[in-house]
């Protein structure tokens, strides 16, 4: 299974993605902190990013595209409450496969990451 963080400046939302994907079996590190989660990825070869594009200090593109500097095989999913086409493209253009519109759906999360990670 797939090593997996999760970005979001609000915990349960977080937390919620966490459970989901654990629940598949996968290993799933969450956070509220845009800092944190590049310090983990620092340490931590991760295969998937979730990035909820609204966050404290970045935008979850900013976040994606610091992830690309430290592992350029990282695949990403966005997660938006409000999606634009304009959000959609950067997340595109600077390598997020797919985007997930809260509020989040189980089986479309499970889908677009079992997508993304080619299972």
């Amino acid at each position: 299974m797939a090593r997996i963080i999760v970005v979001d400046d609000v915990s349960d939302a977080g937390m919620l993605v966490k459970r989901i994907l654990e629940r598949k079996g996968h290993e799933v590190a969450a956070f509220t902190e845009e800092e944190d989660a590049l310090e983990y990825v620092r340490k931590v070869p991760v295969d998937l990013a979730i990035l909820d594009i609204k966050l404290k200090k970045m935008t979850g593109v900013e976040v994606l595209e610091e992830l690309k500097k430290e592992r350029q095989e990282i695949k990403a999913i966005m997660l938006t409450g409000y999606p634009t086409l304009e959000t959609a493209r950067d997340a595109l253009r600077l390598g997020a496969q797919e985007y997930c519109v809260k509020p989040i759906n189980k089986d479309e999360l499970e889908s677009k990451v079992a997508e993304v990670l080619g299972e």
